[in-house]
């Protein structure tokens, strides 16, 4: 249990208020990965609108971490090719989504839904797969869920084919639900049972 928050290259930890402040205009201003991870229309973000989507994920989540690269041993080599710190690098957040969980009446589904977003510059490095490996960890081994749900928009084969690799099993598309860039988009659907984790250890 003393490294529940840590995955090979990772570190999962809380919002921290103020200091946490500039990187969720990094995050809100990255719009390569906004538009692969939100529906909402592209625009410039404001501070309401920052605060309300750090709330979403530290406030109203079943479970919302900022991911960080984990400080690398004295003298070795960062991800950018640099000299290592001992300081942890913040490069995008995930989530489980309180959705039903959050309502009494609904606790007993024990189903979540995961949220991710990282920046652009460190994506296609596998963090994403790490950081969804670590929270379906989580998910099921710690908070007892029974079902993990995640969903893409059909314009991001990327994150389609990871999820398919990293076991999810498609469930179904919302036809033509998104405009995007021009063109109408399906959101698809995936999900993972907790005896389908199980049989992926």
């Amino acid at each position: 249990m003393n490294d529940l928050f840590r995955s090979q290259r990772l570190v999962y930890r809380a919002y921290e208020s103020p200091e946490d402040d500039n990187f969720s205009w990094q995050i809100a201003q990255d719009i390569e990965s906004a538009v692969n991870s939100n529906p909402r229309l592209p625009k410039p973000p404001d501070k309401k609108e920052i605060e309300e989507s750090r709330k979403a994920y530290s406030g109203k989540s079943l479970l919302g971490v900022i991911i960080c690269i984990a400080p690398a041993s004295a003298g070795s080599v960062s991800p950018e090719g640099g000299t290592s710190t001992e300081i942890p690098i913040p490069i995008g957040r995930i989530a489980l989504d309180a959705g039903f969980i959050s309502q009494v009446a609904f606790a007993r589904h024990r189903s979540s839904k995961i949220g991710l977003e990282i920046l652009a510059k460190y994506q296609n490095k596998g963090y994403g797969s790490e950081a969804i490996r670590w929270i379906l960890d989580w998910g099921f081994r710690i908070a007892g869920l029974h079902r993990i749900g995640i969903g893409c928009f059909s314009w991001n084969d990327g994150a389609r084919r990871l999820y398919e690799r990293l076991g999810f099993v498609p469930e179904g598309r919302q036809r033509e639900a998104l405009w995007h860039d021009g063109g109408w988009h399906d959101i698809i659907e995936f999900s993972m049972l907790e005896d389908e984790w199980k049989a992926l250890k």
